[in-house]
């Protein structure tokens, strides 16, 4: 809930003067508040898994293994040179499957 810093504040005394029913007027006002949404909108922008995408093309500019990169040999994803945990037997593994 946002908070108007600049509006003036009500003191102990006005705290204590509102009275019972403006209170529960209050908070029926704010359940009755809903928020309009419109399922087809939802859907558009969801994919069902097995769906055809043959149609799609990525455009992804895919860049080879840099010098101060590796690949891990348990995970194959590649990871900078500072996340090289250990090296067994010429097998490069990261520090996330260590």
């Amino acid at each position: 809930m946002a908070t108007d810093y600049d509006s003036p504040r009500k003191t102990d005394e006005d705290l204590s003067e509102d009275s019972l029913q403006e209170l529960q007027a209050r908070r029926v006002d704010k359940g009755t508040s809903t928020i309009d949404v419109d399922p087809d909108e939802v859907a558009e922008g969801m994919e069902l898994p097995g769906a055809d995408l043959s149609g799609e093309e990525l455009a992804v500019r895919v860049l080879p293994r840099q010098a101060d990169e590796f690949t891990c040999s348990r995970c194959f994803l590649v990871h900078h040179r500072s996340q090289l945990a250990e090296e067994r037997n010429g097998r490069l593994v990261c520090k996330e499957c260590t």
